[in-house]
């Protein structure tokens, strides 16, 4: 019939239409289900992305325990250079060896294994540590890259391995007494070392900034290659003559500049065992001694700078002299009266003696003090020692100081005061680091009339170059060197003793306009056969070989025409 309707037919249509919206629902929480697991998923990637990372940054790095020391233990230090780039210091990575007690589980079987592989090992100490229940303690110190691989090998729970800074020392001994130490956490104990971490170096390692791409390499003025030559002689000088130590330096006449400076007997910095060992002494910055007749320079300069003698005048030295209980003689009397050049090359102790008289006891003392030799001297090295003069200045003191004798000073400012007597007058303090004429006459000061200085070169060369003059065995040929010896007897117990003597050779060259200071000394050297033991026979031809070495290097160029020999008149 039309218009009825069939039930069946719209149940089906009811039931079509719930599909549908079934279906629909179905896919709008599916579709959203999916999202779920995509962003968790996404979400676990992101946390398990960075704890690997992380754990592949963590193990790069070096392991901090609990308790383990600051980071200013592994600072970085700045390269030392000598003036032409060498360098000097440098900081290379090594490895330390420490424990965590808490963790060590046989405090004795591990020390059994650590000592095949450090047989120096400190037991008792080393059983205290492990048994200390700290939560960190070092062992050993800068390790070699052997034996970190061997202790590795051992497989001991509870010990690891830190990378330090170390200092390294590529010339060894070599410089020494100038570059100096640093300690185990790479801290400046001597030396320039000292002095870099006193000028700022310290204070930037205690905040962390210490930062090797920051740090510019501090240049000395030191050349290594006449540094090797001045440690070369005066090591084969020390065994030829039997010696107790000695030493040399050679100075930049015109800046001050220190070019080289060493002292034996010495020791390896990179190896420091021996290092503080009493012999282990900077004799030329550190150590105290009579010059001797070097010091003849600066009496026979001051009587000159006074104004009351000139390169005419002439001393009584027929006799000897007598005050107090002291009786004053010459080592080689000519017992006539002497010119003051013959005072000078003769050597005389009773000329000299007669220089210091005319200037006087106050104007002696006050001289010395002017030319820094009884000053305790400035310059970057820690190791300076002051020097030693009488607290009372009588007449007995003026003349025997006018021969070196009665007060002690360093060889370094002894050849710091000769310098100022060859280059026209100006005391510069010494400097170890690179410097201009410009810059060390901005601080400089006159001690001595330009004339005074051109008459002492005068003197210089003649004692080189005269019959009889105490410099001859100094001379290279071709650099016109010229210089004083000194032989002083040493002092033991309060008396001199005639067998013992401190000997030094100071020379100048080229005599012309000299640009160098040479000093040698040498300690207690024994006479060669054939040979006498004086400072001509073993402190110069220290300084001629070191000369005769070296000039070249140092920009001197040899003369070998007819030379202008300095002739000596008689009055």
């Amino acid at each position: 019939m039309i218009g009825r309707i069939n039930p069946f037919r719209r149940i089906r249509q009811s039931g079509d239409d719930s599909s549908i919206v079934m279906d629909s629902a179905r896919k709008s929480t599916g579709g959203r289900t999916r999202n779920r697991v995509i962003m968790t998923m996404a979400v676990f990637f992101g946390i398990y992305a960075t704890i690997g990372g992380r754990l592949v940054y963590l193990g790069f790095q070096d392991p901090v325990p609990s308790g383990a020391p600051a980071s200013r233990v592994t600072a970085s230090r700045p390269d030392i250079i000598d003036r032409n780039g060498q360098v000097l210091a440098t900081d290379i990575k090594t490895s330390s060896l420490f424990a965590e007690p808490r963790h060590i589980v046989d405090a004795d079987e591990a020390i059994e294994k650590l000592a095949t592989v450090l047989p120096n090992l400190d037991y008792e100490q080393t059983y205290n540590k492990l048994k200390s229940g700290a939560g960190f303690v070092w062992l050993q110190r800068q390790l070699t890259p052997r034996q970190q691989s061997e202790i590795m090998q051992l497989g001991i729970p509870g010990i690891g391995f830190r990378t330090e800074t170390r200092r390294f020392y590529p010339a060894g001994a070599t410089t020494a007494y100038i570059v100096g130490l640093t300690n185990i956490d790479n801290q400046g104990i001597s030396g320039l070392e000292k002095y870099i971490d006193g000028q700022g170096l310290a204070d930037l390692q205690q905040s962390g900034l210490a930062l090797p791409k920051d740090l510019a390499p501090v240049r000395l003025s030191v050349d290594l290659r006449v540094q090797h030559i001045v440690h070369d002689e005066i090591s084969s000088a020390m065994e030829r003559f039997r010696a107790i130590a000695a030493g040399a330096v050679v100075l930049n006449a015109k800046t001050g500049e220190v070019v080289a400076m060493a002292s034996v007997p010495d020791f390896d910095p990179n190896n420091p065992v021996n290092a503080q060992d009493k012999d282990r002494l900077n004799r030329m910055s550190a150590g105290l001694y009579e010059m001797g007749s070097t010091v003849k320079s600066f009496t026979t300069a001051m009587a000159l700078d006074s104004g009351k003698a000139n390169l005419n005048s002439t001393f009584d030295a027929t006799r000897p002299i007598t005050i107090g209980r002291q009786t004053i003689r010459d080592f080689h009397g000519k017992g006539r009266v002497l010119t003051l050049p013959e005072v000078f090359i003769y050597s005389s102790n009773i000329g000299s003696a007669r220089e210091a008289d005319i200037v006087g006891i106050e104007g002696h003392r006050e001289f010395l003090h002017r030319l820094g030799i009884l000053e305790r001297m400035k310059t970057e090295l820690p190791e300076v020692a002051r020097p030693v003069e009488p607290k009372v200045w009588k007449k007995v003191h003026s003349i025997t100081a006018s021969f070196g004798h009665g007060f002690t000073t360093t060889p370094l400012q002894t050849a710091v005061g000769a310098a100022a007597l060859m280059n026209g007058g100006h005391l510069m303090n010494p400097t170890f680091l690179a410097r201009t004429v410009e810059e060390a006459m901005a601080d400089a000061t006159r001690v001595v009339s330009e004339k005074t200085s051109a008459d002492m070169r005068y003197l210089y060369n003649l004692n080189a170059t005269a019959p009889g003059g105490s410099g001859r065995r100094a001379t290279v040929p071709g650099y016109r060197v010229g210089g004083k010896t000194g032989t002083a007897e040493k002092v033991v117990n309060g008396r001199y003793v005639s067998g013992k003597r401190f000997n030094a050779f100071l020379a100048a060259f080229p005599m012309d306009d000299p640009q160098y200071i040479v000093l040698s000394v040498i300690d207690e050297p024994q006479a060669l056969p054939g040979q006498g033991a004086t400072a001509g026979f073993n402190a110069a031809p220290i300084v001629s070989n070191i000369i005769r070495r070296s000039a070249a290097l140092l920009g001197v160029e040899p003369e070998f025409g007819q030379e202008k020999a300095a002739t000596l008149a008689s009055y």
